[in-house]
């Protein structure tokens, strides 16, 4: 028995039991529904992957999203969360081998649309930093927050592909960081030292955070962490 997702995504599949009046057949009906679905889900992906569809064409975009649409249906109505698989599966999906930035990128993307769409925080005073034993805190960073690492320049990619005036991408690795200081998402490169620190965070001190990257330049990572109202919550144990 073919079920409803199944029948959706694959070509020429009807579910079993469904028929017109009068039991007629219902292929070129379903055709049409099956054909608007997966407009729907490639335009998702449109929406929400652009620098990639910029990257690759949208020759090479629609068929691939497409494929991606049939190996990964969605499993919640609300389409701005579509898409979380879209980075592992560009990294194993063959035609796209040539350009193994594209899944980083593509990360980044999914960052930038996460932030966004994140969940309201009230951020910390800079004087929170100021106490005894602060080296001791345990810091919990907004919602909103995301830093990536990746052996290629994906801020200098994404950003060539938004700005037209912006420089082209040279090679080279790179670190992003992606807060959210009011409305709109904000995505800066920083060195990989602060990169380490900040995805320390999580799940250790500020101190056993900072320990953890050597070459760190702790007064500009906690003075940016700040400035982009990227701290919510900080305890320092008693």
């Amino acid at each position: 028995m073919t079920p409803w997702p199944t029948a959706l995504l694959t070509a020429d599949d009807v579910p079993d039991g469904l028929s017109g009046p009068h039991r007629s057949p219902v292929g070129n009906r379903f055709d049409v529904y099956r054909n608007n679905v997966m407009s729907s889900l490639v335009q998702a992906m449109r929406d929400g992957f652009p620098v990639i569809r910029r990257l690759v064409g949208e020759a090479f975009f629609a068929p691939l999203a497409g494929a991606y649409v049939r190996a990964h249906p969605p499993t919640s109505p609300v389409l701005f969360t579509y898409g979380a698989n879209f980075p592992a599966f560009l990294k194993t999906f063959p035609p796209a081998a040539s350009l193994p930035y594209l899944a980083d990128t593509a990360r980044l993307e999914l960052a930038l649309r996460r932030a966004y769409h994140a969940g309201d925080a009230r951020a910390v005073d800079a004087q929170a930093l100021n106490q005894p034993g602060i080296e001791r805190a345990h810091i919990t960073l907004a919602p909103a927050v995301t830093v990536l690492s990746s052996p290629y320049p994906i801020h200098a990619i994404w950003r060539a592909n938004m700005d037209p005036t912006a420089p082209k991408p040279t090679s080279g690795a790179q670190s992003v960081l992606v807060t959210r200081a009011d409305w709109d998402p904000l995505p800066e490169p920083i060195p990989a030292p602060e990169a380490r620190f900040i995805g320390a965070l999580a799940t250790t001190s500020l101190g056993a955070a900072a320990e953890a990257a050597p070459g760190l330049d702790l007064a500009t990572a906690l003075s940016r962490l700040i400035a982009r109202k990227a701290i919510v919550n900080l305890e320092v144990p008693q």
